[in-house]
């Protein structure tokens, strides 16, 4: 089963870190996990008068306010406990640094977390125009599984039997899916969830522009790819689990998120390649246009 010790959920204060923090409390009292609440307290950027950009001489600097770190254990101490779940340990920390990113990385590793959660947006809620921001670079970087939350997914309450009733999980057959699908089948078991496994044949990339049309047998693929997919999910989750095998053909995020949508799914969950170069490519398709366009919360496992 998947080891939920600790969760880490980064907020900003916002109500988007809030549908964050809702997520990672509903997760925390299915898995009888502690919670660290935890936000990053950043220095004010300097901000120049509009005469420098025109031309104008020692223009006087302008600082945006900024939050004390007193001040900010007290709003985070009011935040976490507006909406308590019974039985759900929530732990505060906040810190000072001038990279949010890193700090939040920071202190997952130094609390050992099993998961991290935070929002897709943040404050200005242009955080999904800026996915190379915060988000994404703790995505790239985590050592953990991360679970993302967009503003406008299902929010679980407490009175919710479990977090997630329907989960998708995508499969490449790679190492990183695979892992992927270990902890999809984990979460789905906890709460007796939905759980349909997809793999998409990817159509259009340019090896298979390049063959001629008879190196290539779609029926037998599809055939090898299914039983491939039931190979992959033991007995055991389907005596407790609906489990269905889905393989499409098209464009990776798109029949993914389209299966989501189909299927009013609250959870995704994808495999993420190494953090190496790969990683800026990877991140430009299929996990990238998920995290940035699902409607639902997008567990990234890597492998």
């Amino acid at each position: 089963m998947m080891e939920l010790q600790r969760i880490l959920c980064a907020v900003d204060f916002s109500e988007f870190s809030r549908h964050a923090l809702h997520h990672a409390l509903s997760v925390a009292r299915s898995h009888r996990s502690t919670v660290t609440a935890l936000h990053v307290v950043a220095p004010a950027p300097a901000v120049v008068g509009g005469g420098f950009y025109f031309g104008g001489e020692n223009p006087p600097p302008l600082l945006l306010p900024t939050m004390d770190l007193q001040t900010a254990t007290r709003e985070l101490d009011r935040f976490v406990r507006i909406e308590p779940i019974p039985g759900v340990k929530v732990e505060t920390l906040v810190t000072e640094a001038a990279a949010v990113h890193r700090e939040i990385l920071a202190q997952a590793a130094r609390l050992h977390s099993n998961l991290l959660v935070m929002g897709t947006h943040g404050r200005s809620g242009f955080e999904r125009l800026f996915l190379g921001s915060i988000a994404e670079k703790v995505l790239r970087k985590a050592g953990c599984p991360v679970m993302t939350v967009p503003p406008q997914g299902g929010d679980p309450t407490v009175s919710a039997p479990a977090p997630f009733r329907r989960i998708v999980c995508g499969i490449d057959f790679s190492q990183s899916s695979r892992a992927a699908l270990d902890h999809a089948m984990s979460l789905a078991q906890e709460d007796a969830a939905a759980l349909a496994v997809v793999h998409v044949i990817d159509t259009h990339p340019m090896y298979v522009d390049l063959l001629p049309p008879a190196a290539i047998d779609l029926h037998t693929w599809i055939e090898q790819a299914t039983a491939g997919l039931h190979e992959l999910v033991p007995e055991k989750v389907r005596q407790v689990c609906n489990v269905a095998e889905v393989v499409r053909q098209g464009r990776p995020h798109r029949e993914i998120l389209g299966l989501a949508g189909e299927l009013a799914a609250d959870l995704i969950v994808l495999g993420v390649h190494g953090a190496g170069a790969t990683d800026r490519f990877f991140f430009g398709s299929t996990t990238h246009h998920v995290v940035r366009e699902g409607h639902c919360a997008v567990l990234t496992v890597r492998g």
